[in-house]
């Protein structure tokens, strides 16, 4: 196995860059080309590390595909590592959705809108596929389906701001009471150290910027106002990249800075990229402030946006490294993860439902267009970016 020694920052870059140009199909997929790769292949660490970064990845708010490569450059090659990883494995998906946000408004006319349909097909397809995946692991059991349908009704029906977030709460104190007993699953293989002041320092910032982004939610600086909404949304998203969608849902599109066709066309474009679903920010921070600014400065608005949505998960795993060991086979957390796990596919069937279905599916050949691409999809027979091509073409074909 290479040690932290024998790596240097530029090889850890440019594994992971490779990875952001080639990972297709989601954090799902994206989890088994890590271990492919750094596993089996380069043995950067061993099976047991890898699951510790997992089992962290999953415990915490963020994207955890991309924290589980944060992880696994910061063992190999100290903290600069995880951000040279996370820099990797992000560039390529960003730029392609930059360029997205700026070519997407050279279209004009019933094509375009078209074209864009499509797309908000496949994302209906998309988070059909991811709602039934983890609500096997997630949601498996009477109990916690009957947690899951809880959560989705409690969002459908309480149209609270901060609805999703009350779920995360619930189900967390309901998973603590009801799954006490559950295995914590923790292995011995192997436990991550790193200095204590670093992770508190960590979580401090992540705190005082969230606290800062419900004060800046109405700053009239809008520069201010999309940053804060970008970071609020990437501290309480559990789940991984889809569970994502009604947040900045509820933060762009319902205060007029996104329209629901855009947020949605950019969405199916995600699904065609390589890498993180998370890059959907750096198109979002582009398309927000096209009525703001001119082209350098709206590139600024799509990093900005971008880094503001990664960050809280990034500092979570930053926070929680140094003290894991301690806390991994705590039977009261591992209860409220379970509980929490269920809370999110409820949160996720929702989103499927409103705003996607609902503003999406309107005829009986949009609904057979969008079966046959979950069919695809679940299947894992055809490549994402292959579907999605295909969903734009017969859209354009049948209309």
């Amino acid at each position: 196995m290479e040690t932290r020694r024998n790596l240097s920052l530029w090889k850890v870059f440019i594994v992971f860059l490779r990875l952001g140009c080639t990972s297709f199909g989601g954090p799902v997929a994206h989890i088994g080309y890590f271990r492919r790769e750094f596993v089996e292949r380069r043995r950067w660490c061993s099976e047991g590390q890898y699951g510790e970064l997992l089992a962290i990845a999953h415990s915490l708010p963020g994207p955890s595909s991309s924290q589980v490569g944060f992880g696994i450059g910061l063992l190999q090659a100290g903290w600069a590592g995880g951000i040279a990883a996370w820099l990797g494995f992000t560039l390529p998906s960003a730029v392609l959705m930059i360029a997205f946000a700026f070519g997407h408004e050279l279209w004009d006319g019933p094509k375009a809108l078209l074209v864009f349909h499509g797309l908000q097909l496949v994302a209906v397809a998309v988070v059909a596929q991811a709602v039934v995946q983890m609500q096997r692991t997630l949601a498996s059991g009477i109990t916690r389906v009957s947690m899951a349908l809880a959560s989705t009704a409690f969002v459908l029906f309480v149209p609270w701001p901060v609805a999703s977030l009350v779920v995360i709460v619930i189900t967390a104190v309901l998973g603590m009471l009801l799954f006490q007993n559950r295995s914590s699953g923790a292995t011995d293989d192997f436990a991550l150290e790193f200095p204590r002041g670093i992770g508190i320092g960590a979580a401090i910032s992540f705190f005082i910027l969230l606290i800062a982004s419900f004060v800046l939610a109405t700053s009239s600086y809008f520069p201010l106002a999309i940053v804060a909404a970008f970071y609020r949304s990437g501290a309480l998203v559990f789940g991984g990249g889809h569970v994502v969608l009604p947040l900045l849902e509820s933060s762009l599109v319902a205060r007029g800075w996104v329209s629901q066709q855009a947020f949605l066309a950019g969405y199916g474009a995600a699904q065609a990229v390589p890498g993180p679903l998370f890059t959907f920010a750096a198109y979002l921070g582009a398309v927000t402030g096209a009525g703001q600014a001119g082209g350098v400065l709206r590139v600024l608005y799509a990093l900005a946006s971008l880094i503001a949505l990664f960050l809280p998960g990034l500092l979570a795993m930053t926070a929680v490294i140094p003290f894991w060991s301690k806390v991994r086979g705590n039977v009261r957390l591992r209860g409220a993860l379970l509980g929490v796990g269920a809370g999110v596919v409820g949160i996720l069937a929702a989103a499927l439902v409103d705003p996607l279905i609902r503003t999406t599916v309107h005829s009986v050949a949009d609904g057979v267009i969008t079966l046959a691409a979950f069919v695809l999809l679940f299947l894992q027979r055809v490549r994402p970016w292959m579907i999605v091509a295909g969903v734009v073409l017969i859209v354009l074909l049948v209309r």
